[in-house]
């Protein structure tokens, strides 16, 4: 030890002092100049990223809240509205292996702002159709157009109209509108937003791993949360949008409004879809300008410019490859591509990653159902208006899934949850999620009484067949079409489909201020010889609708915060059952079979489900079905609640597996074998440690489309 000493004491003498302080001066100081430039580098690309981030959930929460609108705009049923709801998937599905692989190799910033303008590029596709098809045309009768004379809406001289010539001239309108361009208008929203899911392809991947590359390894983490967090923020104003365009009607300024006898509270009324897509895509745009001018490399920190990887991946990527000659690396390259297969049988040899797998594809098939059709469900079932309806959602239930998240990753961090406790934490998250969900069946709202559909013109419940119960004794003197949708209320409540089907005899007034008067089948329900009057548009919903809508809301936003309870969990859960170096792999898998499985065909047949619940089917003008006008509260909350019940059920069944086969590998006999590696890397006590000072994987946490989970 002295000898050593002495050695030190003269390798540090006062003739070398000077000049490695001179030139550890000077690297210190150059140290310091670069980390700045690499420190505000990383920092302008974190602000842009932020940015585009909050562009590309905007633009799809907007879409969401305007499936209503899309669906009555261009007469079509929900299960088509689903199929263009579901091609953002194909979309993103089309390219996403290609952008993965060959976009790290090209200048990523670049790629991510050509993203950008794809993505805006096909937000204002979405939006063409608007001005190219017309104006909106919903179903009225003549006599609420333009006239203060009182015209009689029910025709008394059936001779002067055969109801022949009436069928020829309505099959000669049909015959001469199925070429009609606007007839097929919506195959561009379709196309659009098959391009925004190209468009938001490269942001995720090349994003995030620009991030890694050269922000301080201690940092990356933080810096990624915040683009989570921010990319929160915009399924918010998404909706937010969504409401306020929806109060405006559809072809505001272009028609004179006081024209428009309906209001945003009736069925056929459409807002002003389009101009949240024009607004969505001017913002798609300023989100990329940046990245045109940012570097393709930045300077990287200090403490990763000696080695190419992590602290963390160079404990299980070697580098040994550096030095050996190009036509070893070449032959390790092809060693590599073939173990491709053996690596894909390693993954689904392993039982928790394969049951966690399907629990979250079955789960994922649930929410996105539920979440696409919620604002359509809170309107028919509880009346409310389409404007109300995606305030409350971006208002109330986004944020509630945003805390929820968080919650989550904190009480594992809090509290040291291993494994098996992350396992449970997920399970019990989706068991009283849908406990709560079930209590829904218990708030919704009676059918609202509609004269020929769900009540009779007697007043006693519809049996019959409604399309011959739209005709009676009172509206028989009158020459009725049952396709017509023009709904009235009648001073006793109920609803009529038109004012012909009423028996009015006469009206009075002015678009929305139009009264009809002598209506013989208003009177009959209550005193059969005194005829009544009516109103435009339907009758409001019972009393106690508000009521349960209160209580839906309050659920509504429980079941949400707890079920995202149990999002970041489950990711950990999966990160931590699979080997280090099949994590990309496995999350690539993971992600894929989300997306096929789930993204694309839940939409469709939630909506032909949905479908199945109509009571009266809209008319094209051209002929042909269009979009629901009255569906049946009470089948549509035992389809639209039972089948996003039967999927989650089956996920806790697959839940409750990973978390058996979890408990049988805890067990003494088990760990040993896992600590060998050879059943797989899901041991519990021997990952505590691991897990918790992970903060990097939990701040990290993708969860697909959790900006939109509900």
């Amino acid at each position: 030890m002295e000898i050593s000493s002495k050695e030190n004491s003269q390798f540090f003498s006062n003739d070398t002092i000077l000049p490695v302080d001179r030139s550890s001066f000077k690297s210190e100081s150059s140290a310091s100049k670069e980390k700045q430039s690499c420190c505000g580098g990383i920092k302008i690309f974190l602000g842009a990223l932020s940015f585009v981030y909050f562009a590309k959930a905007l633009s799809g929460s907007y879409l969401k809240s305007t499936i209503t609108q899309i669906e009555r705009r261009f007469d079509i049923p929900s299960s088509l509205v689903g199929v263009i709801d579901g091609s953002f998937e194909i979309g993103n599905l089309l390219i996403i292996i290609l952008v993965s692989y060959f976009g790290a190799k090209l200048h990523r910033p670049r790629i991510i702002g050509a993203g950008c303008l794809i993505m805006s590029a096909g937000t204002f596709l979405i939006a063409m159709p608007h001005f190219f098809m017309g104006r909106y045309q919903y179903e009225k009768f003549p006599s609420t157009i333009n006239s203060t004379v009182s015209i009689s809406p029910c025709l008394q001289d059936k001779s002067q109209t055969p109801l022949s010539a009436l069928e020829k001239s309505q099959a000669k309108i049909n015959t001469g509108c199925e070429k009609e361009p606007g007839s097929s208008m919506w195959i561009y929203v379709l196309l659009g937003n098959l391009l925004r899911g190209i468009g938001e392809t490269p942001i995720q991947p090349l994003g995030i791993t620009y991030i890694d590359d050269y922000a301080i390894e201690e940092n990356a983490a933080l810096y990624i949360g915040c683009v989570q967090t921010v990319a929160i923020i915009g399924p918010i104003f998404g909706f937010l949008l969504g409401s306020l365009c929806a109060k405006l009607y559809v072809d505001t300024g272009f028609v004179d409004l006081d024209s428009i006898t309906i209001t945003h509270k009736d069925v056929q009324w459409v807002g002003a879809w389009w101009l949240g897509y024009l607004v969505a895509g001017v913002i798609s745009i300023l989100a990329g300008i940046p990245f045109w001018f940012l570097p393709r490399h930045l300077p990287k920190p200090e403490s990763r410019k000696d080695s190419s990887t992590s602290s963390e991946q160079s404990k299980f990527i070697t580098e040994d490859s550096k030095d050996q000659p190009k036509s070893y690396q070449h032959q390790v390259k092809i060693a590599e591509m073939a173990k491709f297969l053996p690596s894909l049988k390693n993954l689904f040899g392993n039982p928790v990653y394969v049951l966690y797998l399907c629990a979250s594809i079955v789960q994922f098939n649930s929410l996105i159902g539920m979440v696409t059709y919620k604002p359509k469900y809170i309107e028919q079932q509880y009346g409310q208006t389409s404007s109300k309806t995606n305030f409350v959602i971006g208002l109330i239930n986004i944020p509630a899934v945003a805390f929820g998240m968080f919650s989550g990753g904190l009480i594992m961090k809090k509290f040291r949850i291993n494994i098996l406790g992350a396992a449970k934490l997920s399970l019990g998250s989706s068991f009283f999620g849908y406990l709560l969900l079930l209590s829904l069946f218990a708030m919704g709202c009676e059918n609202s009484d509609v004269a020929g559909l769900t009540v009779s013109y007697h007043g006693t419940k519809s049996t019959t067949d409604y399309e011959q119960a739209l005709f009676s004794e009172c509206n028989s003197g009158c020459t009725c079409s049952k396709n017509d949708w023009d709904p009235i209320c009648g001073e006793n409540g109920v609803t009529y489909i038109s004012a012909c089907l009423a028996g009015c005899q006469a009206s009075n007034g002015t678009g929305k201020n139009t009264v009809f008067f002598n209506c013989s089948c208003v009177g009959t329900l209550e005193s059969p010889s005194q005829s009544s009057s009516a109103v435009v548009g339907p009758c409001q919903k019972g009393n106690e609708c508000p009521k349960m809508f209160l209580y839906f809301l309050v659920i509504s936003v429980i079941t949400s915060y707890t079920l995202s309870v149990g999002g970041t969990p489950g990711y950990i859960l999966l990160l931590r059952c699979i080997k280090p170096h099949l994590k990309s792999f496995a999350l690539g898998i993971y992600t894929l079979a989300i997306r096929v499985l789930a993204g694309i065909p839940a939409p469709v047949y939630f909506g032909v489900a949905i479908d199945t619940t109509c009571l009266k089917w809209g008319s094209k003008r051209c002929g042909g079905r269009g979009a629901c006008r009255l569906y049946n509260s009470s089948a549509l909350r035992y389809v639209y609640l039972g089948l996003t019940l039967v999927l989650g059920t089956v996920s806790i069944f697959f839940s409750v597996a990973v978390l058996w086969v979890l408990w049988k590998r805890s067990s003494p006999q088990d760990e040993t074998l896992s600590a060998n590696g050879e059943r797989g890397t899901c041991g519990t006590e021997s990952r505590k440690d691991n897990f918790v000072n992970s903060d990097h994987l939990i701040q990290t946490t993708y969860w697909p489309e959790k900006e939109t989970r509900l």
